[in-house]
This record gives structure tokens, sequence and C-alpha cells, in this order.
């Protein structure tokens, strides 16, 4: 593995030290948001991170390595050049090629647990896509999250997918899914989607007793801890979702298909929400990344006391 991930020095230094160290995606720097808004984010949410005192590790594909905490001069490649969208099924091709690489969820998450990194903060996850009974869409997010020990801070699950459906995999998988502070599924841009969840957590010390629950056991797999995004940025139901079925109506009219589908329909849908939704996704992955911080933290000083 030596070969194929290279783990920055910070980063490295903070694993081996015990210290708090959280995994951030690359997609949201490529292809989730428009120039200058998508390198602010990043460097923003590192540094939520790093004034908690934790490490922040920014996971990237680049020159043949799948790099696990990211310099400055990456950051802006993956910000301003065309990168291509990495998961799974992506790695191998996109290693061998040596190209410049956005990681999702799925391909993110393989780099933190190769790292030995147990907390990853995203926007929302991928899952089951709508009409998946005709189209078989259905993310590798669902099959990464069964395999990788690492806890993932999301608000939910896209709101463009199948929420009901998604949730099944997951079950399926065996994949808990802990509602934060509440009883319900958020549904990424809104705090409620009307599906309730088996498990309820108050604090990030309970988040972290259920990792050491789960892999103490030698349970394989994540933890997915679904984050509401808070009432002041929640966006109108009612308008996201008109807007989410505009933009899937015209991806299939224009052949979109596959994971090109996910940037068309949110570039779409803020489009159509005159950036609202934009907006609400730069403060929920914000949110995410402060409770992120906290459950490595928790999670380290149990680990380690």
């Amino acid at each position: 593995m030596v070969d194929f991930v290279e783990i920055h020095p910070e980063v490295l230094e903070a694993l081996k030290e015990g210290r708090p160290v959280v995994a951030l995606e690359s997609t949201i720097i490529a292809h989730g948001m428009p120039y200058p808004q998508n390198i602010e984010t990043a460097k923003r949410l590192e540094n939520i991170l790093r004034k908690k005192g934790v490490v922040p590790a920014t996971v990237a594909v680049y020159n043949g390595k799948i790099h696990v905490g990211l310099d400055d001069e990456l950051l802006e490649k993956l910000a301003t050049q065309s990168a291509s969208k990495i998961s799974r099924r992506d790695l191998p091709v996109a290693l061998a090629s040596g190209k410049l690489g956005a990681t999702t969820v799925s391909a993110t998450l393989i780099g933190a647990h190769k790292a030995g990194i147990r907390v990853f903060v995203t926007g929302g996850i991928g899952g089951v896509h709508r009409g998946a009974e005709q189209t078989f869409d259905i993310s590798s997010d669902l099959e990464e999250l069964a395999m990788s020990d690492v806890a993932v801070v999301s608000a939910g699950v896209k709101s463009i997918l199948d929420l009901e459906k998604t949730l099944e995999v997951l079950e399926t998988k065996g994949v808990p899914v802990l509602g934060f502070q509440t009883d319900e599924l958020p549904a990424f841009y809104t705090r409620t989607s009307g599906l309730k969840l088996q498990k309820r957590v108050e604090s990030a010390s309970e988040v972290a007793d259920i990792m050491q629950a789960k892999w103490g056991l030698g349970l394989r797999g994540s933890i997915l801890v679904a984050n509401p995004i808070s009432h002041e940025h929640e966006a109108d139901s009612a308008m996201i979702n008109s807007a989410i079925s505009t933009a899937l109506s015209e991806a299939e009219s224009k052949g979109v298909s596959g994971k090109a589908v996910t940037p068309f329909v949110l570039s779409k849908v803020a489009e159509v929400t005159g950036n609202v939704s934009l907006e609400s996704n730069i403060a929920l992955v914000e949110n995410n990344a402060r409770l992120g911080a906290d459950i490595a933290i928790s999670f380290a000083d149990k680990t380690h006391s």
C-alpha cells in the first residue's frame, strides 16, 4: 500500500501520536461547487477542524497516489483544473494513469480506512437513485460503507435520491444510521424526511462509544451519523423538491446518466433556487465538520486513555 497511498507528514504524525484526524472528500471541491466557493469552502472546512485541535486530511488522487492530506497547491489544482470523479471502481485506472482525480465518498472512505483515519466528514452520501428498480443505479458509497471502518458524518442522504430505499440497503449492509439529536433521517437541504431512524444519539461521546463497540466486536464497516442542517440554513422543502423534480426531468431528457447525474442535478437545483441550495450545502458541510471534529476528539480520548 505504500506504493499507492501517500499520507501527508502532518497527518501521519498525528496518527502515530493518537491525535484526532478527520478525513474530507475532494469531490465537493472539484464537482460540488463553482469556483471560488469550492476552494474557499475547502479551506474553511480545514480551518474549522484545526481550530478544534483536529488535523484535516482531505483525500484526492494525483500522480499515481491516493493522497491523504493535501497541500495548498494540490487543493488549488482540484478547484481550478479538470479532475476526474473517482469512486471505488475508478481508483485502479486513475492510479495507473497518474491523472488528477477528486474522490467521492466511496474512494475517500478507502483512503481514510487505509490510513487508519476513523472519522470522515462529507455533505451527504450517495445511495439508491430514484427509479433504480428500472435503472439499477445505486451508488458505490453504500458498498464501501459496508466495508470501511470509518464513522461518516453527513446531513443524511442526498435529497435527489430515493431515501427510503437507501435506508433499506444500509440496513441490509449492516450499517448503523445514527440520528444526531434527531429521530428522523435528515434530507440534506432539510432537517426531516418523514423516515424514522433506529437510533438517536445526543452527543459525540455517545457516537464514539458505538464506534468502539462495533469495531471492538470485529464488525466491519462504517457508522453513518446523520446530522441535520441547522434551522437557520434549512431550505424550503417544497422549493427544493420542485427544483429536484425539474432537474431530474431535464437530466433524463438530455441522457445524463451514471455518476454524471448528481453534479448535473445539484448544479441545476442551485440554478433554479437562485443559489439558495448552494448556500445550504456550504452551511451543512461546515456543521458536519464541527460535529466530526468533536467525534474524532472523543474517540481519540477513549481509545488512548
